[in-house]
């Protein structure tokens, strides 16, 4: 047993994981499979990789690429500078949200259902939320609005119909004396668009009601102008609701995700009018949602890049959007010569094509962005995980698609030296045979 543990200390594992291990292979009369289980449960633990499916925002490859450090010394979580007395773990970051939003307040939990819930639970617990019908969604993960809102102890009142749904709808509904309406909620369908016969109530119009509008943005984009990347909003944001605007044509509470559009980490931020988030703050929920303090300060670090003008170049999701075509093009034409020439690739199995990459993670269903990619003979998907830098792309027409558009450039290094081994003469010393 100790022998063989010790055998699997080159995987990198601890002693304790290679002894089960061990232990598990004995048992099981397969000693020989004690190495192939061992980089098993290596490559089960979580692995940076390279994101080439030309999908930014990858929802199974945690969203948003996130670089934070922070050293492990002690910080000011829940404790005030000024008067040396307990401080609320929300007062930065909220106030920071709040000016990102134009809101009077902000405040942070750990994803944007938890937002959510808090959200309908502190304001509308036990009384009426009107919804189109067009908007009771089911999102990512089996995030399904009807259910949330049983959850949080509101009750839901449809609305409209799927795809047409008027101010006169939510007025009915309001007035109604079988009703007790706490506020109206708008749902930002997120990964799905319905398109042809359709209507639905803005914000704005809904901000003519006698009652609070909550808004689910989603996605997190902070604002439609996008003012942060130069020249025009990307075509693709088009339609995508911002938090400004949400805020600015009425909305009384919004709520959003940190992982996504905003390019942060994963949480939920809720915005809005001051006497709101404080009863969301002061609710009993709030405690068993509230982020850690690695995720306020890099959320810290988010909103104060945002309001430094630093987004477009040190947010990775925003640098992979502004990267011009041209750029991604040239980058794979060197790569692809590279690999020819140097690498041994048959210049048949490998071309530089025009490709469309997706926002992703529910942001702007249907819309795409112009892309360039790598696109090789054959179905390489199996080898390209199997890297030590596992390198993660798609397939059509039994060929492997490497999009651009989703890999950072320093990361370029890592997809020539997978295919340089996989299709090239660096592997076994002879090019891949064609499919």
């Amino acid at each position: 047993m100790d022998s063989l543990a010790r055998s699997l200390r080159g995987h990198g594992l601890p002693h304790p994981i290679c002894v089960d291990i061990a232990r598990e292979a004995i048992e099981a009369d397969d000693v020989e499979g004690a190495h192939e289980r061992a980089e098993g449960f290596r490559r089960s633990l979580l692995t940076d990789v390279v994101n080439a499916t030309g999908v930014l925002l990858h929802t199974n490859l945690g969203r948003a690429p996130v670089a934070h450090r922070q050293a492990a010394t002690a910080q000011t979580v829940e404790f005030d500078l000024r008067s040396g007395a307990r401080g609320s773990r929300q007062s930065a970051v909220g106030r920071l949200f709040a000016r990102l939003c134009g809101a009077q307040s902000a405040m942070v939990v750990n994803n944007n259902a938890a937002a959510v819930l808090l959200v309908l639970a502190a304001l509308a617990e036990g009384r009426d939320v009107p919804v189109s019908r067009g908007e009771s969604v089911e999102i990512g993960g089996s995030f399904r609005v009807p259910e949330v809102m049983e959850r949080s102890g509101c009750r839901l009142v449809d609305v409209g119909t799927t795809n047409r749904t008027r101010l006169a709808d939510y007025e009915r509904a309001v007035s109604s004396p079988d009703t007790d309406v706490a506020l109206v909620m708008k749902v930002h369908p997120s990964n799905y668009r319905v398109d042809g016969f359709v209507e639905e109530t803005s914000i704005a119009e809904l901000a003519t009601l006698d009652v609070d509008v909550m808004a689910d943005i989603g996605s997190g984009l902070l604002d439609a102008n996008v003012p942060w990347l130069p020249g025009a909003p990307p075509a693709w944001s088009a339609g995508e609701p911002a938090a400004v605007q949400a805020i600015a044509d009425g909305a009384d509470v919004i709520t959003f995700s940190g992982d996504k559009l905003l390019g942060g980490p994963q949480a939920g931020i809720i915005a809005g009018r001051a006497d709101l988030v404080e009863r969301c703050a002061r609710h009993p929920l709030a405690r068993a949602l509230r982020p850690g303090g690695l995720v306020l300060r890099a959320l810290q670090d988010t909103a104060l890049t945002y309001l430094d003008g630093r987004a477009a170049t040190d947010i990775a999701f925003w640098r992979m959007v502004a990267r011009p075509l041209d750029e991604l093009e040239a980058s794979a034409t060197a790569m692809r010569e590279r690999l020819v020439d140097e690498h041994g690739v048959d210049a048949a199995d490998l071309a530089v094509e025009a490709t469309e990459a997706l926002p992703g993670a529910g942001s702007a269903p249907g819309i795409t962005m112009p892309s360039f990619a790598l696109v090789v003979r054959g179905d390489h998907l199996a080898a390209l995980r199997e890297r030590p830098t596992p390198v993660i792309a798609r397939t059509r027409d039994d060929r492997t698609i490497l999009d651009l558009r989703s890999v950072d450039p320093t990361d370029e290094a890592h997809l020539t030296a997978a295919l340089a081994a996989i299709v090239g003469t660096d592997g076994d010393g002879a090019t891949a045979p064609r499919s």
